[in-house]
């Protein structure tokens, strides 16, 4: 059991606090209700400049990192399709230190053309060497886009094009501070050696003066229901050809979620799951085989990808895929199979919930879907999944008419 305190500053600052004896540090979390699928369209990429430029030294602190490195600390942060996420570690003494760095760039970031310009740079070369200089980089991006027809998750976290990060104005990420790094649209989890009085004082001190500003209202547009198959074949200079499929789910509080979860670690959980036994381990049809649910906030997917061994039919393989799936809508699937996929699950949650910084970061993340207490009950949540919830999750999502598929084939196998 994770017990915690949770508070509000008078300006929308939410505070959670979970206080850890056993440690001599403190885990410091700031996650930003902001992500990709807030950007427009047509200027992609901002969530995920603008994480970059809030390290390059605020108004009062021309740099970020030394002064936290004096005090022992080490930090770093993520942005996906949904959130922004600022962490850091730093002993309990010095947590001031913390407090002091980040309320001091969420009140001006210290914006200039000049860091604008550097910081274009590094996340256009960053575009390049992970999604357009290695083979199958461009992958997610081709499904993506051909998933999803309307929503905001068509165009991964960097950006839909390289175009759009090169005409990034100043006024543009002004504009989106402005309106998503507000004290309303942030939660601070404090993990670790600290009292939640402490943990008040603090944030009254530092955050507390920041002026309190009405977040930019969302309303993003309803993918409709896929109800026909789609297909994609692209030919590249690859090693092999390669296999990806997408199917729609639902959200992140979808009662179907915990269910879809389990259900790719049955399909793809390392070499005891049925993927890989069938098609690599027997079949010698794939080298490598995975399944895995995107967990956004969002209605996400579901996404299958694998690597075909070389002179392997690409679509005989898909339909060893399809196999392996429908056995699932069959019933095919064992007690023993669903309880060590349970198992599996739990023992990594508490493994995880040993640090201090997962545990800040999980808090955060709770208290966005709107209930924190979740991190206490989420494994009941998985253990309440049985076979017959699998078989008609299968059915219901794993279908041809929900699938999008993408044949990612290798141009010296013509």
């Amino acid at each position: 059991m994770i017990n915690f305190s949770r508070f509000s500053l008078d300006n929308g600052l939410r505070v959670i606090v979970h206080e850890d004896r056993s440690t001599p540090l403190v885990a410091m979390n700031i996650l930003y209700d902001v992500g990709s699928k807030d950007e427009d369209p047509a200027i992609t990429g901002l969530a995920h400049m603008f994480e970059h430029l809030m390290y390059c030294g605020s108004v009062n602190i021309p740099e970020y990192d030394l002064p936290l490195q004096l005090a022992g600390g080490e930090n770093n942060a993520f942005t996906n399709n949904d959130i922004t996420d600022y962490y850091l570690t730093v002993p309990a003494e010095n947590i001031e230190t913390g407090f002091w760095l980040e309320s001091d760039r969420m009140l001006e970031p210290g914006l200039s053309q000049k860091k604008l310009d550097i910081q274009k740079n590094v996340v256009i070369e960053e575009f390049k060497q992970r999604y357009l200089n290695q083979p199958y980089g461009d992958a997610m991006l081709l499904l993506r886009r051909l998933a999803y027809t309307v929503h905001p998750y068509r165009w991964p976290t960097i950006g839909m094009d390289i175009s759009h990060l090169e005409n990034v104005t100043l006024e543009n990420v002004m504009s989106f501070f402005a309106l998503h790094y507000v004290t309303d649209n942030a939660i601070l989890a404090l993990t670790g050696n600290i009292t939640p009085g402490r943990a008040y004082d603090l944030a009254a001190k530092w955050f507390g003066p920041i002026p309190g500003r009405a977040s930019s209202p969302r309303s993003l547009p309803k993918e409709p229901d896929q109800n026909q198959k789609k297909n994609l074949t692209v030919e590249k200079n690859v090693p092999s050809d390669a296999l990806y499929k997408a199917w729609h789910m639902g959200p992140r509080l979808s009662e179907d979620y915990y269910t879809l979860d389990l259900s790719t670690d049955l399909l793809a959980g390392g070499e005891s799951g049925r993927l890989y036994n069938k098609l690599v381990r027997e079949k010698n049809l794939f080298s490598e085989i995975n399944a895995y649910i995107t967990s956004d906030t969002d209605p996400g997917l579901i996404i299958l990808s694998g690597k075909l061994m070389k002179g392997t039919d690409i679509y005989k393989a898909e339909n060893a895929v399809n196999e392996v799936i429908n056995e699932l809508k069959d019933f095919a699937l064992t007690s023993n199979e669903l309880e060590k996929v349970k198992n599996k699950f739990e023992s990594s949650t508490v493994l995880s919930n040993t640090s201090i910084l997962n545990k800040a970061l999980n808090l955060s993340i709770y208290e966005l879907l709107g209930d924190t207490g979740l991190i206490n009950r989420e494994v009941e949540s998985y253990r309440a999944v049985s076979r017959k919830m699998v078989q008609d999750a299968a059915i219901r999502y794993l279908n041809p008419e929900n699938c999008t598929t993408l044949f990612y084939l290798s141009e010296g196998n013509k």
